[in-house]
């Protein structure tokens, strides 16, 4: 009796298969369905990954201390008004979008609401770019102690010791356009107008209260307030700039001093590419062991001489501590600055045949590690650029011959590798113009960049078991 079967298997033969005809129809597909309606039963928490930048951000937060932001809240348990938002989300979030390159505060609202890992920081409280964009320009003393805190934090374990310091500027583009630099002939008939704008919206406010609503009425009279005060502001700029031609003389008084009627604080400088805009000069100063950054600073001065004291001043003040070595590039080389901070006391070992020096002008411990100014004219003229001159005084002069040996050359080495690496950072996480105007916001900007960079190597230590038992 044949067995019985649901369908009937094809006989297997030796003969060859014959190619197979073009198939013909509609094609099957799995295809996407956009408007089905799924139900998924996870949580925020679940939905993002271990991995992500957004956990490691969220976890250094929740270790700081924010008890200066949590005093000026009013909101308490049994009183009237409206709860804020809590302020570890909004720093978190404004850390979180630093390093992933976001600037804009309607951008960061349009993440919270498009991105998963913004959203899982918010944790379904809602937010907006008026909240954001104020938060962050608001709280510059609790941005440096935080900062502080990271360093110490750092250094308690060891991974930041101050053996070796760089510091290195870069330029980078202001809120404001070349355009808006004027002489001074100029920005006096620009307040003129500016003063009389103010008087006219008075008066048609007082003579017809309906001519315009109460707050479009406030706002154009506090705009032109501000205008006012921008261009009294850059008539100041503009005389300092001028005193500061008049100090250097020579070339520069060539060229009428300016001012900005955009942003006072901002000044012309040259940039990288050759060009001169309207820009800041923003410092870091970095430990070179662990590449966490242990200074910030801004100013609007075009060229670096003269900031590796204020720099120094405030390193020791963070933590208590002089750098032993410190870096940097040609820009800071100055007689003054090296005679200041230059300890000819701690020369290098006699084996490098660096002579006793004459006696310390400071005492700090501190030793510079400049390139020599013109050292390659001076050796195709046949001169060793390493010799003392007779001119130089004794941290010169021990600074000159130090740099000259192959030890100094090697360390002078890790400069390009920490300083210029943490600009390059910065530089891809959106540092190449500001979105503020003014010098103070600037400098709270650059505080941001210093605190998302310093959290990612904080995240790394504690992926090596080195921050455990550090709260």
């Amino acid at each position: 009796m044949r067995e019985r079967r649901l369908f009937d298997f094809p006989e297997i033969t030796d003969e060859p298969v014959p190619a197979s005809e073009p198939l013909s129809g509609k094609l099957r597909l799995r295809v996407a369905q956009r408007d089905q309606i799924v139900m998924r039963m996870l949580a925020l928490d679940q939905m993002l990954p271990a991995e992500d930048e957004a956990r490691t951000v969220v976890a250094f937060v929740e270790q700081c201390d924010l008890s200066q932001l949590y005093e000026g809240i009013k909101s308490v348990e049994g009183n009237a008004g409206t709860p804020p938002i809590d302020p570890q989300i909004l720093l978190s979030l404004w850390l979180y979008a630093t390093i992933k390159g976001i600037g804009s505060a309607r951008e960061l609202d349009r993440q919270c609401r498009r991105h998963l890992a913004f959203q899982w920081i918010c944790g379904d409280v809602s937010v907006n770019y008026h909240t954001l964009s104020d938060f962050r320009v608001a709280h510059e003393a609790v941005l440096d102690q935080l900062l502080t805190e990271q360093i110490a934090q750092l250094m308690s374990v060891e991974a930041v010791t101050l053996q070796r310091v760089a510091q290195d500027g870069m330029r980078v583009r202001a809120s404001a356009g070349s355009s808006s630099f004027r002489r001074k002939p100029t920005l006096e008939e620009c307040l003129v107008e500016a003063q009389q704008q103010v008087t006219t919206l008075k008066d048609e406010l007082q003579t017809d209260p309906g001519a315009a609503s109460r707050r479009e009425q406030a706002a154009r009279q506090r705009a032109a307030v501000e205008r006012e005060q921008r261009v009294r502001d850059a008539l100041d700029a503009c005389a300092e700039v001028q005193a500061a031609k008049e100090k250097r003389g020579r070339d520069s008084l060539k060229s009428p001093a300016r001012g900005s009627t955009t942003d006072p604080d901002a000044r012309k400088m040259k940039m990288p590419d050759g060009g001169t805009r309207p820009a800041f000069n923003v410092q870091f100063a970095t430990d070179t062991a662990s590449q966490v950054i242990v200074g910030v600073d801004v100013t609007n001065q075009g060229t670096d001489h003269g900031l590796m004291t204020p720099m120094i001043e405030q390193i020791e003040e963070r933590t208590g501590q002089r750098p032993q070595d410190y870096l940097a590039d040609g820009g800071f080389n100055t007689h003054e600055e090296i005679d200041t901070l230059n300890d000819p006391s701690v020369s290098a070992p006699p084996s490098e045949n660096v002579p006793p020096s004459a006696g310390s002008a400071t005492g700090h411990g501190t030793k510079l590690y400049l390139p020599v100014r013109d050292a390659d004219q001076k050796r195709q003229k046949g001169l060793d650029p390493f010799v003392p001159l007779p001119s130089d005084t004794p941290a010169r002069a021990e600074w000159r011959q130090r740099m000259g040996t192959e030890s100094a050359k090697a360390i002078y080495r890790e400069r390009a590798s920490t300083a210029e690496c943490v600009n390059a950072l910065a530089r891809q996480r959106g540092l190449t113009q500001f979105r503020v105007r003014g010098l103070n916001k600037v400098k709270i900007i650059a505080t941001w960049f210093a605190l998302a960079h310093n959290v990612l190597r904080w995240a790394f230590f504690r992926s090596q078991g080195r921050l455990v038992n550090v709260t």
